[in-house]
């Protein structure tokens, strides 16, 4: 994502921006064009304030501090994950699904699970996770005991660690090998249908 740039007419004096029609869709696409490049470390207010043309002091206005804006952007990849699961067919499907997250929503993906950088407590936050974890849980338990085993909360951790841990490790490049010019999408169906077979 990039970060929105401020009209022309909007100049002041020093031909500095002096007003912003969306401050903090400008922050949050900035901020994850910084991680996208060079992962959360890299961030400061200071220098994305200076990449959407306002003064240093204008993030702090919408997030408090780095731990507001990367709470923000985990809550805002959690929703958008909770909303792509929902929209899956079958839980082969929301793994894909899930995969698929990582690879459109990468400096989301890499802030998300990242518990340390964030605000625990924060609402927005806790109700979106909880939100994705209800959309995984109900395509787990739409599978039929025989396909699944019968502990359908074990059965959600499995799915979660292959679809996560596949994820990450495509993300990470350490699938290149492996995955090579294969469909990821493709190759993770394949590993799926290994760990929940269809009940015959």
């Amino acid at each position: 994502m990039s970060s929105s740039k401020a009209s022309a007419n909007e100049k002041g004096p020093a031909n500095r921006p002096y007003h912003h029609g969306d401050l903090r869709r400008a922050i949050l696409g900035a901020a994850l064009d910084v991680i996208a490049a060079d992962g959360p470390a890299a961030l400061s207010l200071r220098d994305l304030a200076r990449r959407a043309g306002v003064s240093h002091a204008a993030p702090a206005h919408h997030f408090k501090d780095r731990a507001g804006l990367l709470t923000a952007i985990a809550a805002e990849g959690f929703g958008l994950l909770a909303t792509t699961l929902r929209e899956a067919a079958d839980l082969k499907e929301a793994g894909v699904r899930y995969v698929r997250f990582a690879r459109e929503y990468p400096a989301h993906f890499q802030v998300m699970f990242a518990p340390e950088l964030l605000r625990g407590g924060d609402l927005e936050l806790t109700t979106a996770r909880a939100l994705a974890s209800d959309a995984l849980r109900d395509a787990v338990a739409a599978v039929p005991p025989e396909g699944r085993g019968t502990d359908a909360r074990l059965a959600g951790v499995a799915a979660w660690s292959l679809a996560h841990g596949f994820a990450t490790l495509l993300l990470s490049h350490n699938l290149d090998g492996p995955v090579g010019d294969q469909d990821p999408e493709e190759v993770f169906r394949g590993l799926a249908a290994m760990l929940f077979r269809p009940a015959d």
